[in-house]
């Protein structure tokens, strides 16, 4: 059954690879990012009563939500068969939420959240229950969300044709800060584990 649900999968929107399109996915990253960070500070303030919530970042962005409806909305179009976008909007947060708990924890020997004690959960990195949270949102962002995202982006498109690359530089220059910022924090826990005697 997954492999006829799988088979019906192909690339979609490849007229995003090029000039235009890298506006485009800046433009999609920054807001589903913001939207991702909003989602999880809220999240945080109605179960632990704070609003902020550590962030690898420097600004208000999550890339994990940037980067699962790209990926979403190269894999999905409207013709896409319902089982297989379900799937997708299942697999797709799961791995990228996974990979980036577990490539966190390898570079900076550091978690941002933990499923330890949460059922159905591996490594600590993801759980069912989380999962299947995911994909409701990923599938109500992919049905409801995103074709309005995509009306804005028209509409402020002629702006934005000025100001992406700027937006981009922002995002690189946070990253590099942010590695070097959790880099030496590690590099400090390290040392202050391991005194030299």
């Amino acid at each position: 059954m997954i492999i006829n649900l799988l088979n019906g999968i192909e690339f979609q929107n490849l007229d995003l690879i090029n000039l235009e399109g890298a506006a485009a996915i800046i433009f999609y990253f920054t807001i589903y990012s913001l939207l991702g960070w909003l989602l999880e500070n809220s999240y945080n303030f109605f179960t632990k009563r704070e609003f902020f919530k550590p962030n690898f970042l420097f600004g208000p962005f999550k890339p994990m939500y940037g980067f699962t409806p790209l990926f979403l909305v190269f894999l999905i179009s409207p013709e896409t068969n319902g089982g297989a976008a379900i799937l997708l909007c299942f697999l797709i947060p799961t791995i990228v939420e996974y990979l980036t708990g577990a490539l966190l924890q390898k570079l900076f020997n550091r978690k941002w959240w933990d499923y330890s004690d949460t059922p159905m959960q591996i490594h600590g990195h993801i759980c069912l229950p989380f999962s299947l949270c995911w994909m409701v949102l990923s599938f109500i962002c992919m049905k409801w969300l995103h074709p309005g995202i995509v009306t804005m982006y028209g509409a402020i498109e002629p702006f934005w044709s000025w100001v992406w690359s700027a937006i981009g530089l922002y995002f690189l220059a946070d990253l590099v800060l942010a590695i070097r910022k959790h880099s030496l924090q590690e590099l400090m826990t390290e040392k202050a584990n391991n005194p030299i005697q």
